[in-house]
């Protein structure tokens, strides 16, 4: 039986985290999949091409950075060491670049030693049925020993290089490792013990509107009534907070610790939930329409659940919802 990493909780979905396409329709006649860098005999692979490459099905779990685990999954493709090496790789590649069709120019990176192993795939299937678009189709990325962002959607090139660069997520403070047995979601705090404090000291948040601001201990602060529209904090400490008629309409709080706080009437209309732990927390006649609700926990066995009593979450995305905190919220 699949161990769950820490702060994971199961899902039955396949919920959809990001963008939910590449930006312009993908087929299988315009798409192409280019190997780059430092490799002996550069190739271009169609659709086609791809096909022929002797597919085959591994088993294994998914684990999202915003808390959501899929357990069980068959996955249908190509080992990535395979790929590589009809290519040949040359000794001066250290890492593996992987990059999407994407107008947001989406990828990330592997250490080239990760990507050998038998298990980093490339696929085109999830569960006998072919991706979808909002999943990466036609082809897709896997590698299971990370969490899931470390797998790329919509792929485009394999890019053999010697130096490591930071990925689309990873240059957001995502953790370039991305071990979830080890928890490693994000970078650590991204200021410095005199902004912190400072920060603590005065709940202004002006000077970092445009920031995002990472794994900071923000906790037992009173924000009751404060203008907290379209902060960032995501990862962040903000357990015990009193939150009560705060504006918080577009906050970022993904993967935030939120437990034991007070957000009575608080308005978080269009804020970005995903990951977000709530128990023990009071939302009483919070606002939650039109927020984004990716694996978000009001209640889990051990801790006193949030009271949700007059809240509100109308449109709000509860596809990556888990069944568990969709029946406690509607009760």
């Amino acid at each position: 039986m699949s161990q769950l990493p820490p702060r994971q909780q199961i899902t039955e979905k396949f919920p959809v985290v990001g963008e939910s396409s590449p930006g312009f329709e993908l087929t299988h006649d315009n798409w192409q999949l280019q190997i780059t860098g430092l490799v002996d005999s550069p190739l271009t692979l169609s659709w086609q091409d791809y096909l022929k490459l002797g597919h085959q099905t591994w088993y294994f779990d998914i684990h999202c950075v915003t808390r959501w685990s899929k357990l069980g999954n068959s996955f249908t493709g190509v080992a990535l060491k395979d790929v590589l090496a009809l290519a040949g790789v040359q000794s001066e590649a250290k890492f593996v670049q992987f990059i999407a069709y994407s107008d947001r120019d989406h990828d990330t990176s592997l250490p080239l030693d990760v990507c050998l192993n038998d298990d980093v795939l490339i696929i085109h299937e999830v569960n006998n049925e072919p991706l979808s678009a909002e999943h990466g189709f036609p082809v897709r990325t896997f590698a299971p020993s990370k969490y899931f962002y470390k797998s790329l959607k919509w792929l485009k090139e394999i890019r053999l290089i010697k130096e490591d660069q930071l990925g689309f997520w990873e240059r957001g403070g995502y953790h370039n490792n991305a071990d979830f047995v080890k928890e490693e979601r994000y970078v650590s705090g991204n200021l410095t013990e005199k902004e912190l404090s400072r920060l603590r000291e005065t709940k202004n948040f002006s000077r970092y509107k445009d920031q995002v601001l990472i794994s900071l201990d923000l906790s037992n602060l009173d924000f009751s009534g404060a203008d907290l529209s379209g902060v960032q904090l995501k990862n962040c400490n903000l357990d015990g907070c009193n939150f009560e008629g705060a504006n918080l309409i577009k906050a970022n709080l993904s993967n935030s610790s939120v437990l034991n706080a007070n957000l009575k009437n608080a308005n978080l209309e269009g804020a970005d939930l995903d990951g977000v732990l709530f128990m023990g927390s009071d939302l009483t006649g919070a606002n939650l329409n039109y927020t984004f609700l990716n694996a978000t926990e009001f209640t889990r066995e051990g801790f006193d659940p949030a009271s949700v009593k007059n809240i509100q979450f109308d449109n709000a995305v509860i596809n990556g919802l888990v069944a568990k905190q969709l029946e406690f919220l509607i009760k």
